[in-house]
């Protein structure tokens, strides 16, 4: 499948908000399925069509098991851990389905709801802190960081009092650099939870893990082992990603200050400015997939046994559906981007996710109206293309 056209991936952006030049100079509205090449030499799939990934993603063809030995792996410290299991994320129905049916009722728009005012205490005494202590601070570690893992401890019945060590574990596993950290980083967390759960069969709390034990472990729905591995993945996906898109959409607003202007004019634009947030960010930049059959799409064929990667950052870029996508358009209707991917896998918190966005921005801004870049923009440091696109850190004052 490769041609003198082949593009490398992953690479690093050189604008935290903008996919890389490459992507978008030879993959975008042409060729929406187009070959790319790994770290290792492997040619893959890489599309970047909206109506093409969005038919490939409820694909039952494609599968996630990250167990299987043709899986695309896009960086060498995660393909050095193909053989370990990743429940929810890395495997396919009907496992996937259980998995995903026992989790639903915790993560569902009422039950959400709910936990507003929880996400709004948080924010609020967050903010007290900076205040209290006073400019300058990283709004990475001062808040961004801190809001997500407090909601996910809660949600959880995890101890917040444990985030430094889960923090760390989830920096390894997601950055390495080497497999070794990814190994280390996962025993780490593997034996964390193992200890939690026994202690919350000892003394049940009131967290989702606590449900988990109780409705699923004890009746023998689930293993030890698994519920472990589900652990780990909710603690995760549930901190890091919103993580990065509080600290980011901030720095992006800061970087627009029309747009922030218009969010902060308007009540009612909070709601569609976090779903462009989302579109324009695309943080989680690179669905793997690998196909069990051949398929016809884009006017390619992939074969089985092929590696595909969605690029989100240039889907949700697609001329085709999004008038002008390069521009930050808070007022837009962008609900059908596929920034929490799309069909059975599409992210089960992302309800979640936009009531900590919808939150924590508004709440950000209003409390510290003057909020601004204590470093020039140029030297605030971004994460490279291999892992969850973000900020390592954001110096600020007020």
């Amino acid at each position: 499948m490769a041609d003198a056209e082949t593009v490398s991936f992953p690479q690093n952006r050189t604008c935290p908000y903008h996919p890389p030049t490459e992507y978008r100079s030879e993959h975008r509205g042409q060729r929406p399925v187009s070959p790319a090449r790994l770290f290792d030499g492997r040619t893959v799939w890489l599309v970047t069509g909206h109506t093409e990934a969005r038919s490939l993603l409820v694909d039952q063809r494609l599968s996630s098991d990250r167990e299987n030995p043709a899986f695309p792996f896009f960086a060498e410290r995660l393909a050095g851990t193909a053989l370990r299991r990743v429940e929810l994320l890395g495997v396919d129905d009907p496992e996937h389905n259980v998995q995903r049916r026992m989790l639903i009722p915790s993560f569902t728009v009422r039950r959400t709801a709910a936990l507003r005012p929880q996400i709004q205490e948080t924010v609020d005494r967050l903010l007290d802190t900076m205040v209290e202590q006073g400019p300058p601070a990283d709004l990475v570690d001062s808040f961004a960081l801190p809001v997500p893992s407090m909601v996910i401890c809660a949600l959880l019945g995890v101890p917040y009092d444990d985030h430094e060590f889960f923090e760390a574990q989830s920096r390894k596993l997601l950055r390495g650099p080497k497999s070794s950290d990814v190994e280390a980083a996962r025993d780490a967390l593997d034996e964390y939870f193992r200890v939690l759960i026994e202690r919350k069969r000892a003394t049940p709390g009131e967290g989702l893990l606590d449900e988990l034990i109780a409705n699923q472990l004890e009746s023998g729905a689930v293993d030890h082992d698994e519920l472990v591995r589900l652990a780990q993945i909710l603690l995760i996906a549930g901190h890091e990603t919103t993580a990065n898109m509080i600290s980011l959409g901030t720095f992006t607003l800061l970087q627009h200050p029309d747009q922030l202007a218009r969010m902060r004019e308007s009540e009612g634009l909070m709601a569609s400015a976090v779903e462009e947030l989302l579109r324009f960010l695309s943080i989680a930049d690179g669905i793997s997939r690998v196909a069990v059959d051949d398929i016809e799409v884009g006017g390619v064929t992939i074969r089985a046994g092929d590696g595909v990667i969605l690029t989100t950052s240039v889907i949700n870029r697609d001329e085709n559906v999004y008038a002008h996508p390069d521009d930050l358009d808070l007022g837009r209707n962008a609900r059908n981007h596929v920034a929490f991917g799309f069909g059975v896998h599409q992210c089960l918190g992302q309800n979640l996710a936009r009531a900590e966005l919808e939150i924590a921005l508004p709440a950000l801004f209003d409390r510290l109206p003057d909020l601004r870049l204590a470093v020039p923009a140029e030297e605030i440091p971004f994460k490279p293309g291999d892992t969850i696109q973000g900020l390592l850190e954001m110096p600020v004052t007020w």
